[in-house]
């Protein structure tokens, strides 16, 4: 579990068909004396889950300055990790501790599909930033002012289309600067993470009830309906 605040920034080369070499950037914000230990690489153990780009990769072998991981088939093909050139940019992020401050929102590291940047436009304070998702079980999870994950990165979804097949965020100057969004050129494809409640009330809408076991205590099975959740409070 990850929250989609970016820690650090790396270098992705592939090795073979499904692994990776990952190299963790020195913090460029920091003189070279300094002793704060790098959000990565601090404590990184065997078997770790760290977010690359979003996915979420298990640290297979440590290297001086970062580690190896398998991608399977499955991720590859979900996912941009097997479309980026050797040496390219990639986000990182170490897994949720227990106790830690969750700043962005939920993400499992688990991606849904690939979208592509459309355009990004500078302002005073922000860049706006839009994005095409041509695959419909990535769309379906977007929603005005909704939770999205882009490249591993918690963001709020300003505006979209109905369908959700295309959307726009508003990008702060720390986000720009210290992730990948400010390399990205028209055209590039991006991780999209849609937010994981949104896809348990649609399994749920589905189902069309909440099941309770049999004698459990808590009385007859309830339709979960758009009713239900209206008349309960939720609208």
């Amino acid at each position: 579990m990850f929250t989609g605040l970016i820690q650090a920034l790396g270098s992705l080369t592939p090795l073979g068909d499904t692994q990776l070499k990952i190299i963790c950037h020195p913090q460029s914000d920091r003189p070279p004396e300094a002793t704060i230990a790098h959000p990565i690489l601090n404590d990184m153990a065997l078997g770790d889950s760290i977010a690359v780009n979003g996915v979420c990769l298990t640290v297979e072998s440590k290297l001086p300055q970062g580690f190896i991981a398998t991608a399977s088939p499955e991720t590859l093909k979900r996912s941009n990790l097997g479309q980026l050139a050797p040496g390219a940019t990639v986000n990182l992020e170490a897994s949720l501790r227990v106790g830690s401050k969750i700043g962005g929102h939920f993400v499992t590291g688990h991606v849904d599909g690939i979208g592509y940047l459309e355009s990004s436009d500078a302002s005073d304070s922000a860049w706006t930033m839009v994005f095409k998702v041509p695959d419909g079980r990535v769309a379906r999870y977007i929603v005005p002012k909704g939770s999205i994950a882009v490249n591993g990165i918690s963001l709020t979804v300003a505006n979209c289309s109905t369908g959700g097949d295309w959307f726009s965020v508003a990008v702060i100057p720390v986000t720009y600067a210290d992730t990948n969004l400010g390399q990205l050129t028209p055209g590039q494809g991006v991780n999209l993470e849609g937010d994981v409640l949104g896809k348990y009330a649609e399994k749920f809408l589905q189902t069309g009830s909440l099941a309770h076991a049999e004698g459990n205590g808590h009385g007859p099975a309830q339709d979960l309906s758009l009713g239900f959740l209206a008349e309960h409070g939720y609208s």
